[in-house]
């Protein structure tokens, strides 16, 4: 990207000197890095530890480990706009700043949590301050050229999962090692460290906004040619998060279920969480360089259709290995899929809407996660953890269509 000049746009948008930008995007990155990092070395045991928090029966357990997952999500989706909003008007960089610096506090609290209340109240604070990762994607999505915007897009996305890779392994090592609190102290305090660089590196040139200044969304929206996509990619955006969601809560149960509660149970409950994002990892940046290249659609399609049909194995499996084999051939299609669908806004929405596009589609990714979460814990604890698969697996079939269906209509007008 170095060398690449920064295109005009309106009001509220970033000009910065190549080495300010660079500076910009690689701290951003490092801080999306720690908030996946962060989320995924505690997520997936979180039903561990409220396992050992009170006598629960198994779909007592199964409700709770989705609350608690749910909760974030839920007090996401209603603040969301609010934020969007505000972003608009105040600059991305200060919403990266509030979310990290509220996330050190409420997670290290959840780690002191002596009730399974407590820890799905904290859950509920955090989301209401939450959206440090798609406020550093809208940022960059003002400072990037167009050509450049798949692989940027990608990149930010990579920042996550790789986190996301790391934080379940390093997790399983802690939480065996000295107990489900260790890493939510841990991460208290990394993202303490991620306000702290956000707040001196990230450099933002930013026109403040008056609000009654600001277009009214149905302005904005005028303005974008296929204003349908743009719904389609908030329900792929929800859909997607809801696949993923309707997992993460029973993945470690399912593990412990599998290996008929014995051997190290968190270490390899560790592994099958962090294979989808080996694959992604490893897939992220030729995805990134195929969306400049032919295009984020065609991308997304093919993404959708792999991913629902790698769910047929995953449903029929009965050993923890080869689930982790299959999931980390999924993270190679999820690779294609968010990131495809922020890109596709990226180029269609107008840049002043930057913030409230992205927060629209924060609150359809936190609707997803509940929908998904609830939808998940109560499947399992209802019928089996394999039908949370079957279920997932068709969800996204069912998306695959709805986005087909959509380009294929815009080629039909067009």
């Amino acid at each position: 990207m170095e060398g690449d000049h920064l295109e005009d746009s309106n009001i509220g948008t970033h000009h910065e000197l190549p080495s300010k930008w660079h500076q910009t995007f690689y701290t951003l990155w490092f801080g999306c890095f720690i908030t996946g990092m962060g989320y995924s070395m505690t997520m997936p045991f979180i039903s561990l530890f409220i396992n050992e928090l009170g006598h629960f029966s198994r779909f007592e357990l199964n409700i709770y480990s989705g609350m608690a997952f749910a909760a974030t999500f839920i007090s996401q989706a209603i603040v969301s706009p609010y934020w969007g909003s505000l972003a608009d008007r105040k600059g991305r960089k200060l919403m990266c700043m509030r979310a990290s610096g509220v996330m050190a506090c409420t997670i290290f609290l959840t780690g002191l949590s002596f009730n399974v209340w407590m820890i799905i109240g904290m859950r509920f604070l955090q989301g209401a301050f939450s959206g440090y990762i798609n406020n550093s994607i809208a940022l960059m999505a003002g400072e990037t050229p167009h050509s450049k915007s798949g692989w940027v897009m990608s990149a930010m996305t990579t920042a996550g999962v790789t986190g996301n890779l790391i934080g379940p392994l390093l997790g399983g090592t802690l939480s065996s090692a000295l107990g489900y609190r260790i890493p939510f102290f841990i991460t208290g305090g990394l993202m303490f460290g991620v306000f702290i660089a956000t707040s001196i590196l990230v450099k933002e040139k930013f026109t403040p906004i008056k609000k009654e200044n600001m277009k009214p969304m149905r302005e904005l929206m005028g303005q974008i040619d296929n204003v349908q996509l743009i719904v389609v990619m908030f329900v792929t955006t929800m859909l997607v998060q809801s696949s993923v969601m309707s997992i993460n809560p029973i993945v470690s149960l399912y593990v412990k279920e599998m290996m008929h509660d014995t051997g190290n149970i968190a270490f390899v409950a560790g592994i099958v969480a962090a294979t989808p994002g080996l694959g992604n990892l490893v897939a992220a940046s030729k995805v990134g360089h195929t969306m400049d290249r032919i295009g984020p659609q065609k991308v997304l399609t093919v993404g959708l259709l792999i991913a629902a049909v790698l769910f047929i194995p995953m449903t029929l499996t009965n050993s923890p290995w080869m689930l982790a084999f299959w999931r980390f051939l999924l993270g190679f299609a999820n690779a294609a899929l968010m990131p495809a669908a922020q890109t596709i806004l990226t180029l269609e929405v107008p840049t002043e809407a930057f913030g409230r596009i992205f927060s629209y589609n924060q609150s359809f990714q936190a609707a997803g996660a509940v929908l998904g979460a609830l939808l998940g814990s109560t499947i399992s604890g209802l019928f089996s953890y394999s039908a949370v698969f079957a279920i997932t697996g068709c969800t996204l079939l069912l998306d695959f269509l709805l986005v087909y269906l959509t380009q294929h209509r815009a080629k039909t007008i067009n």
